[in-house]
């Protein structure tokens, strides 16, 4: 009992409570910002936690880690910009809810669905870390390499209409991941260019894809007076809302936390993986991409479900679960601390203090999320002539910050006229992005499994775990099959109704169509 009231206590007093209030709000602010992720948020404040005590900085860190996750919903939402790449697949649908004047359901939508999968890595931090951390150990490549490939398999059910086109447009985004030095033979592959030796950064291509690309449609009818309706009529979801996102938002914070107990993998691919999860539950996959509450929630959900889940490896095997985790070991290193299963024997009440700090974290982030929708929604209201120059300086300046360096403006602006074409002929995006993401990954890891077993491919069939991605894999593939056939069947019989006498099908050699019109 007194063990409980000592982490109770220094996770509320005055001083922790402040750090992590400032926290939240420095991240919301950060990750709102297209181009200044979680990873660069955390890292441009942590020289503030050296005069910090410990468990001060931490929870400050975690704070702007939560917040920056759940900051990058905003402007994927209200401007179709993911503010980190934790937002892409919420840009999808949430921004179709500001074209039809529902800002801010979508923000109320994204709001406590952040704070619901956000909950739930918070439990699941609490209470199964040192269980869920030893599964990430077995992980090996062969296993990385079908994580991966389970996320390319992603790209058929974000596709839209045409699964062909968004086919390739993955294809060329995993093209594109393979400029610059191979990661295992170190050969230099498609340029000779010393800007593009660390390869095309994807941060730049999705804020040009995304936010530049978006721009440019906007300046074509820059002075229509079609502006989006920015009034908020609710704050909270409807009814029916909740019971959506109550439904979603556990399952795919859950498939978040052991993506974030993964190491390499990311709140981005727990995003888009939650999104795939969702559209494969739901009763309506159709009205995924066009606006839908579960789409939203799952997206959320997923990358906020990782902010946890990155927090097991470290703490209990210190091994970071993503590049924020890995800032946290250099916070932990900073205070004298090493993390690792030692820290549970030498410092109990600091590693209990995090795990309710992540959860104080949480409810903070919520309760900004709430009092501030308002006054985000006011961001539409903000006449086209004015708002297109500043989302064209935040992209510049977001895309210069990532590595100081004006090549990766160039490449934002060509990624923007891309996806502004792409746009007209109703190609989408983020397969090129989630290719972009998921395909170093999958080459990396396909030839070192290779490698390792001598050429033989019974490498990606010997484990438990490889079995299980190989079924999500053929489970993902079907389902995007079965949808494809399906939309297929729907337009054949939509046409018949319209060129056909009730009841008779012309086209079918005088035979009898099944369906009634």
């Amino acid at each position: 009992m007194s063990f409980f009231l000592e982490v109770v206590q220094s996770a509320f007093s005055p001083m922790v409570l402040f750090y992590m209030f400032a926290g939240v709000a420095a991240g919301i602010c950060i990750g709102a910002l297209p181009g200044l992720t979680a990873t660069m948020g955390v890292a441009l404040l942590l020289p503030l936690t050296f005069g910090m005590d410990a468990t001060s900085g931490i929870l400050m860190l975690l704070g702007i880690y939560v917040g920056a996750i759940y900051g990058g919903s905003i402007s994927a939402i209200l401007l179709h910009t993911p503010g980190t790449p934790a937002s892409a697949a919420t840009a999808i649908d949430g921004y179709q809810f500001s074209k039809r004047g529902e800002a801010g359901r979508a923000l109320g939508i994204a709001t406590l669905s952040s704070y619901i999968g956000g909950v739930v890595s918070c439990l699941c931090l609490w209470l199964i870390s040192p269980q869920l951390a030893k599964l990430a150990l077995k992980f090996s490549s062969a296993e990385f390499f079908l994580l991966a490939v389970f996320g390319l398999c992603i790209i058929a059910n974000i596709s839209g209409e045409n699964m062909a086109k968004g086919l390739i447009c993955g294809f060329l985004g995993i093209l594109t991941a393979t400029v610059g030095i191979d990661s295992v033979t170190s050969y230099i592959r498609f340029t000779d260019n010393a800007n593009l030796l660390s390869g095309i950064q994807y941060i730049p291509v999705m804020i040009g894809l995304f936010a530049m690309s978006q721009a440019f449609e906007t300046i074509e009818d820059i002075y229509s007076t079609d502006e989006i309706d920015a009034t908020v009529t609710r704050l909270l979801p409807t009814k029916e809302d909740m019971k959506t996102m109550f439904r979603v938002a556990p399952v795919t914070g859950l498939i978040g936390t052991i993506i974030g107990i993964i190491p390499g993998a990311g709140a981005d691919i727990g995003s888009f993986v939650g999104y795939n999860t969702a559209r494969g539950m739901s009763k309506h996959p159709e009205q995924f991409g066009k606006g839908s509450p579960e789409a939203v929630a799952a997206s959320e959900g997923g990358n906020n479900g990782v902010t946890g889940g990155a927090m097991i490896p470290m703490l209990t095997l210190g091994v970071p679960g993503d590049a924020v985790a890995a800032i946290m070991i250099g916070a932990l290193t900073i205070q004298g601390l090493t993390p690792g299963p030692m820290l549970f024997k030498t410092n109990k009440v600091l590693v209990y203090t995090i795990f309710l700090g992540m959860f104080v974290a949480n409810t903070i982030m919520v309760l900004l999320g709430f009092s501030c929708i308002r006054l985000f929604t006011k961001v539409l209201s903000v006449p086209k002539t004015i708002l297109t120059p500043v989302i064209f300086i935040l992209c510049v300046v977001g895309s210069y910050a990532m590595r100081s360096n004006f090549y990766d403006v160039g490449t934002m602006l060509i990624a923007g006229v891309i996806g502004w074409l792409m746009g007209k002929v109703k190609i989408p995006t983020s397969p090129a992005i989630l290719g972009l993401i998921l395909g170093p990954m999958a080459e990396k890891n396909f030839r070192t499994a290779l490698l390792k077993s001598s050429g033989n491919p019974v490498v990606f069939f010997n484990t438990p775990i490889c079995w299980f991605f190989l079924a999500l894999i053929a489970f993902t593939l079907f389902g995007a099959i079965r949808g494809q056939l399906k939309k297929k069947q729907i337009k054949n019989c939509e046409f018949l109704s319209r060129v056909c006498s009730p009841g008779f099908c012309a086209g079918e050699r005088g035979g009898f169509c099944n369906r009634k019109f």
